[in-house]
């Protein structure tokens, strides 16, 4: 078979998965964070399997333990995060009349002298933009429950999810090695070196930025409790989980603080500075301490990359695209340079030339 063809077949494949995918989308939650959470798990399965535990009790023992573990988190924040979020819907609409107010009528005074005499139609305007902003909030809030199905999705991850998990964890080898056989003996070294690749960029992207989304999340949620701000706790467990999308997080948390913050402490500039400051610490924190040190830069995905990623398969596949979006675009980047390594090797780049080497000295 040409390259040509291999290209083609591989391209066809990719295609019929993404198809499959697609028609399954539905009832694809349960599975992928089955499977998600056995690849996980399997580095520490094999570590107890080395020293002497079965496999099947390696398996078992690690399922429950991290179920047992989301159990306790469970039974530790969801109450408060669960009272905070029904606090946010509750208050969002004084909490919006309060910033109209700022926006429009305690801030009269310097809104004249930069406005003049359009200040009317922009204190209407501010109000609009406010009002549908508000609107935005509360409609985006209930699609999420009823697109997600909410309940039945959190009833089906803790019954069939940790089953699947123990079950593609228990044969864990057997499917690598049902898989490497299927791969064309020619080109197996080749998809071996890739796959070790990929898992080498899913495992330090995931499992790094899982990390710095939970301390940055702590540490949000920790700092703007202690600092007075109304839902702080949810605003900075919010902010922490989506670190993953680069700026997003960080500029999501700010926004929100900062609404909540004007409308909470407003004149008193020094408490909205101060939760300003602390999203500011945190993006250091993050910068220069925690993704160095936690994610590295070996990993390869571009944040341009990530966020169309992001979005491309949130957009296909809803929550489960999201879930889907970062492994899949490490694999996808790790083929993406395999490619273009293998064209600027080619006849058709070169123009029929061998590619040039470096000579070597005598």
């Amino acid at each position: 078979m040409t390259f040509q063809r291999q290209v083609l077949f591989w391209i066809g494949a990719l295609l019929l998965l993404v198809l499959a995918l697609w028609i399954v989308r539905e009832v694809l939650l349960p599975f992928v964070v089955g499977i998600v959470l056995a690849y996980f798990l399997n580095p520490v399965a094999d570590r107890l399997e080395r020293l002497g535990v079965s496999r099947m009790v390696a398996s078992l023992t690690m399922v429950a333990l991290v179920l047992l573990s989301f159990v306790v988190l469970a039974l530790l924040f969801l109450p408060i995060l669960g009272s905070q979020i029904s606090a946010f819907v509750q208050g969002l609409p004084s909490t919006i009349t309060r910033l109209q107010s700022v926006l429009t009528e305690e801030t009269r005074d310097w809104l004249t002298k930069i406005a003049g005499d359009r200040l009317p139609d922009l204190s209407k305007s501010l109000g609009d933009i406010v009002t549908e902003g508000a609107k935005w909030i509360v409609t985006f809030l209930a699609s999420i429950w009823a697109g997600g199905q909410a309940l039945f999705s959190i009833v089906t991850l803790l019954v069939i999810a940790p089953v699947i998990a123990f079950y593609v964890l228990y044969d864990w080898h057997k499917m690598i090695g049902t898989v490497d056989n299927w791969v064309p003996r020619a080109n197996r070294e080749t998809v071996r070196e890739l796959a070790r690749e990929m898992d080498r960029a899913i495992a330090g992207f995931v499992r790094g930025q899982a990390g710095v989304g939970l301390i940055l999340g702590g540490f949000y949620a920790l700092t703007l409790t202690l600092a007075g701000l109304n839902f702080g706790f949810l605003i900075g467990m919010v902010a922490g989980l989506i670190s993953f999308i680069p700026y997003v997080g960080s500029l999501t948390g700010l926004l929100l603080a900062s609404v909540v913050a004007i409308a909470q402490f407003w004149p008193e500039w020094k408490w909205i500075l101060l939760i300003m400051a602390i999203f500011f610490s945190g993006q250091f924190i993050e910068g220069y301490i925690l993704q160095p040190k936690l994610v590295g830069e070996s990993v390869g995905l571009h944040p341009v990359w990530l966020m169309f990623a992001l979005f491309a398969f949130g957009y296909l596949f809803g929550f489960v695209g999201l879930l889907l979006a970062v492994p899949l675009a490490a694999a996808m980047a790790v083929l993406l340079r395999f490619g273009i390594k293998q064209y600027m090797a080619s006849a058709f780049y070169t123009g029929g030339a061998p590619p040039k080497t470096r000579s070597k000295d005598r």
